[in-house]
């Protein structure tokens, strides 16, 4: 299988960074999303994996 990290088209609170990244690991976009917001310094990778990740635009 080969799966690439992308932002959710599904399952988006902002951008769908979380989702993006909890689809890619197989866990559940709340968990990443509590990771994002304990993390000191996360905003700024947050802002960054929007601006670069590319949109899974696959439909469902």
């Amino acid at each position: 299988m080969n799966k690439k990290l992308m932002t959710s088209s599904k399952n988006k609170a902002l951008h769908g960074v979380c989702a993006g990244i909890a689809e890619f690991f197989g866990i559940s976009p709340f968990i990443v999303r509590l990771i994002f917001i304990f993390t000191p310094g996360s905003l700024l990778i947050y802002i960054l994996l929007a601006l670069t990740l590319p949109e899974n635009r696959a439909l469902y």
